[in-house]
């Protein structure tokens, strides 16, 4: 048997320091690796702990970073490798009010942002360049109300001096543009209508060429934008504005501080709530929904995802943004292979598909494997089976008559045994739709997640229902839970919004509760036998005081021989129809008639 070697400390340190560019001179920084510098001669007195690597720019407002190697052999999962990296970073926070510790060893890799771990998910599982740590403590720069103001005005200009009647259209026009701004169309103040509209479509026909070579139905979004009926407006300010509005629209989805996918899924759903219901069934998934259901179901960069309702592709958006940030940015060569082969989707309504084409190519994405199907079909299952999904990600249409549960079955039937399938589904719909039982004869359902009842405004409670696809169910429990709330609260005339940035931390929580499946009292265990649903747990029983004197004047009048609906309906009656009613110091005074007098109360 050939003996396995592994590589030293000393070679991992000479790898990182390449990799990182720590080897590289910077203006005012310092920077490098070894085992001899200590941080009294990086100028912290009196301090002789020796690091593995650093980065220390001579303004400490800005991000530092300390590197810890290990070799081959070490297994960086230990506590105490993780304590040694800690204890350097705390030593660098005496100057440095944001550190970035890593802990390497040629195959794994842990970060540290200000001495919190972050999880798999949320960084690349790569060693990468400075850069892509230091871009860890770049801050948000855009404006979320200023996102929804501009989709307001551009959806009002469209619909009165555009003229365009149909919302969708709206929605399709107004991403063509932002597609064509990606691509570098011109589209400049005081230019006139038809040579803006123009400018549009011919650069939409150019960017479409190289992926109209994979995916030949993309031409249906140039189709779609020119069936888009208009008026052929005058109103020059309106169409400066239009512009205007892209143009900030665009920038906010490219910024480098921002991920695009935020800004789409507002742009999106604060479009389609003007759009109380879609006559398709589509339901659009709120943002926050899409980047908890990706990580409760553990995506990475290396899985297939698939989203066979997809919509506006909001979850495939999503997937892209996140998968590519763990593998170290949109420059990578993983990047191109997660467009290229790793997102998949189907939208049977047409102009649905041409918006989804549209979101992707915002992205400068046009490879992505989207397909016009109807995912009831069978055409659409051989098309599943032959993709060697991993995840599943979906919102389907919720309404019978849309075969909501014919394309969970479908999707659950021709993905490979055990892949993960998170589907969110009105709270009873396994129950009460004699197709979810018997989806538990090929398929496990491993988890239920219930929503807060108003994260759909059409009024319908849901549930995240998680599968395993291609295992029975045999008797094997259900874990279930309930979010009742995520943070979101309603402002006036803009939906549900996460004013006080509430939701990160209600995400976080929730995560590690259903990770671990314990953490929480509305944890339950539920017998797939006896429901298929999270069961709201009935309000303890209590009596009132009312409770008590109607039951005993109930029980004199009884043994009186008095009939007590009898005499009810009759003291109704009198105090409805043989008495006064006046106000005497604020109070409302009944008088009834008694004969020779008259009885008082108030």
């Amino acid at each position: 048997m050939a003996k396995v070697t592994y590589r030293t400390e000393d070679e991992i340190r000479d790898e990182a320091k390449s990799i990182l560019g720590f080897d590289i001179k910077e203006l005012k920084v310092q920077q490098g690796t070894g085992q001899i510098t200590t941080f009294n001669q990086l100028g912290f007195k009196g301090v002789i702990d020796k690091p593995d690597g650093w980065y220390l720019p001579d303004d400490c407002s800005m991000p530092a970073i300390i590197l810890e190697t290990k070799s081959e052999q070490e297994d960086i999962s230990s506590k105490k490798w993780a304590d040694e990296l800690l204890k350097n970073c705390n030593i660098i926070k005496k100057k440095y009010k944001n550190v970035c510790g890593i802990l390497y060893n040629g195959i794994d890799i842990r970060v540290f942002k200000n001495e919190i771990e972050l999880n798999k998910s949320e960084i690349s599982g790569v060693l990468q360049n400075k850069a892509y740590y230091l871009s860890l403590f770049t801050q948000d720069t855009i404006d979320k109300q200023h996102i929804y103001n501009l989709t307001k005005r551009i959806n009002d200009c469209l619909h009165t001096e555009f003229g365009i009647k149909n919302l969708y259209h709206r929605m399709i026009f107004t991403a063509c543009a932002l597609v064509a701004k990606r691509y570098g169309a011109l589209l400049v103040e005081n230019m006139n209508f038809t040579l803006m509209k123009n400018s549009i479509l011919s650069t939409l026909s150019k960017s479409l060429e190289e992926s109209r070579k994979q995916n030949l139905k993309l031409d249906l979004l140039t189709e779609v934008y020119s069936e888009i009926k208009m008026n052929n407006t005058a109103n020059q300010d309106a169409i400066n504005n239009f512009i205007d509005w892209v143009s900030e629209i665009s920038d906010c989805v490219n910024s480098e501080h921002w991920n695009g996918e935020d800004v789409m899924g507002i742009f999106f759903n604060e479009f389609n709530r003007y759009k109380k219901k879609s006559e398709s069934g589509q339901v659009f998934t709120p943002d926050h929904i899409t980047s908890f259901m990706y990580r409760i179901i553990e995506v990475n960069q290396n899985d297939k995802v698939l989203d066979a309702a997809c919509g506006s592709g909001a979850f495939l958006v999503k997937a892209m943004c996140n998968m590519m940030k763990e593998a170290g940015g949109i420059n990578t060569k993983k990047a191109s292979q997660i467009k290229d082969t790793q997102l998949y989707g189907i939208e049977f309504d047409r102009e649905i598909f041409a918006l989804a084409c549209a979101n992707m190519l915002i992205h400068k994405d046009g490879k992505t494997n989207l397909e016009h199907l109807d995912s009831r079909s069978q055409e659409a299952c051989n098309w599943i089976k032959s993709k060697n999904i991993t995840k599943v990600l979906m919102n389907p249409p919720f309404e019978t008559k849309y075969g909501c549960l014919t394309i969970v079955e479908n999707v659950l039937k021709n993905v490979p045994r055990n892949t993960k399938c998170a589907f969110i589904l009105p709270d009873k719909k396994l129950e009460k739709d004699k197709k979810g039982r018997k989806l538990l004869n090929h398929s496990t359902l491993e988890k239920i997640i219930k929503l807060p009842e108003k994260v759909f405004s059409e009024g319908v409670t849901t549930s995240i229902f998680i599968f395993t696809a291609g295992v029975t169910q045999n008797d094997k429990e259900i874990f279930a839970c309930y979010i009742e709330d995520d943070g979101l609260e309603t402002v006036k005339n803009q939906g549900r919004q996460d004013i006080k940035d509430r939701w990160q931390s209600i995400e976080d929580r929730w995560v590690d509760i259903i990770r671990k499946q314990s953490g929480d009292d509305t944890i339950q265990w539920i017998k797939p036998s006896e429901h298929l649903s999270y069961q709201m747990p009935e309000k303890p029983f209590k009596i009132f005081e009312e409770d008590f004197t109607k039951t005993m004047m109930d029980y004199l009048m009884f043994k009186q021989g008095i009939d007590v609906k009898e005499f009810s309906d009759s003291l109704v009656k009198k105090v409805l129809y043989d008495s006064e009613i006046s106000s005497k110091n604020n109070n409302v005074v009944i008088s009834i008639s008694g004969g020779d007098k008259k009885d008082e109360t108030n």
